[in-house]
Order: C-alpha cells, then sequence, then structure tokens
C-alpha cells in the first residue's frame, strides 16, 4: 500500500519563505483554548443572562449548535481540505490548508487551526448565523458550535500525540489514525465519526 506520509517523526517543514507567515503557520495547541474558552463563556453568558433563555431553550438550541458543528466539521475536512486541485496554485493552497498535515501528521506545531484561519472562519459563521436565526437564540447556538469547534480542534492534538485507554477515545484514535494512514478518502469525522456512518464514508463501506 502506498506511503501515505513523508514524515511520521515530529520534525517540521517550512511553509513559507517569509518568516512572518512562517510564524502565523504554527501554533501551540493550547491557544484556541485562550481564545474560544472566554468566547463561548461569553454567549452562554449572553444566552442565559441577556437573551433569558430557560434550560429547556438554551439545551435544545445548543444541540442544534453542536449538531451544526459536526456537520461543518465533516464537510470542510472532506470537500473543502481534500478537495485535490490540478493547478500549481491550487496544489500550493491545498498544501498549506491540509496537505502539510497528511504529509507531516505528527508535526505539534500544526494540529490546531491557526487563529489566522480560525477567527476568520468563527467571524464569518457568526454573521451566517446572525442573518438566519431569531436573535433570542443566536447565542446559544453560536456557543455550541464555537464550543464543538474547540473540542475537534483539541482532541485532534490529542488524537495524535496522547495514548489512551478509555474505549471511546481509543476507538476514536483509531478512526482517525486509519484515516491518515490507510484510507485518506474515508473517515473524514475527528471528533465525532457519526457523519462518516450518516453518509457512508466510513471503514468497510
Amino acid at each position: 500500500m502506498k506511503k501515505n506520509f513523508v514524515s511520521n517523526g515530529k520534525e517540521s517543514t517550512r511553509m513559507f519563505k517569509n518568516s512572518f507567515l512562517e510564524s502565523l503557520s504554527k501554533v501551540h495547541f493550547s491557544v484556541p483554548l485562550f481564545i474560544y474558552v472566554p468566547v463561548t463563556m461569553y454567549f452562554i453568558y449572553n444566552a442565559l443572562v441577556v437573551q433569558q433563555n430557560n434550560a429547556v431553550e438554551f439545551l435544545l438550541t445548543a444541540a442544534g449548535g453542536l449538531l451544526f458543528w459536526t456537520f461543518t466539521e465533516y464537510t470542510l475536512h472532506r470537500f473543502v481540505f481534500h478537495f485535490e486541485p490540478k493547478s500549481t496554485f491550487g496544489k500550493r493552497i491545498h498544501f498549506i490548508f491540509h496537505g502539510v498535515h497528511h504529509d507531516y501528521p505528527n508535526d505539534a506545531m500544526r494540529l490546531v487551526m491557526p487563529p489566522s484561519a480560525s477567527m476568520s472562519l468563527a467571524t464569518g459563521f457568526y454573521f451566517l448565523f446572525y442573518t438566519v436565526l431569531p436573535a433570542t437564540y443566536l447565542p446559544s447556538f453560536f456557543a455550541a458550535f464555537i464550543g464543538g469547534y474547540l473540542f475537534y480542534d483539541i482532541s485532534h492534538y490529542a488524537l495524535h500525540h496522547a495514548t489512551f485507554k478509555n474505549p471511546l477515545w481509543k476507538k476514536l484514535k483509531q478512526h482517525h489514525m486509519l484515516h491518515h494512514y490507510s484510507y485518506p478518502y474515508k473517515g473524514y469525522g475527528v471528533s465525532s465519526s457519526l457523519r462518516d456512518k450518516i453518509f457512508g464514508s466510513d471503514f468497510g463501506k
């Protein structure tokens, strides 16, 4: 079977000649926690105190936000990150977005999304939700959506660098490792294999 990586070690590779751009492409796994935990807490406060959602409203709307995140995670990974352009420029963009991670899957500084990308996406999704959701339910939906993203980012780092005893985490790690090392066009779910099962991209299908 074809080897699906350049190096399985912890070394990195340079992506940009410009040192500033290169620095932006690397991020410690803890950085999303410092950015998005306060954001999530702010929107939870907004939902419960400012908008005065009751428990049922909050939980149902948050569940919707979380489910929408799982769909977003799957869709981005399958149809954006694994889209392979034909042009030289397109191939370069693909490498920057996701190809480098598959080439160097254990590069610890490229396992969570850089804030320059994640904050832009988060802002875009916020304004999308702002246009389609009632103001009363926007904070709880967005809080859960961002919470789902944060879980994805941190769990992605852990799946590559942690050893698990819990059977659920062991199964999730096996799912992601199969995606990296055996079947890169299956198993697109990272924080959950739910969407792979729904859309027929799970292993063995």
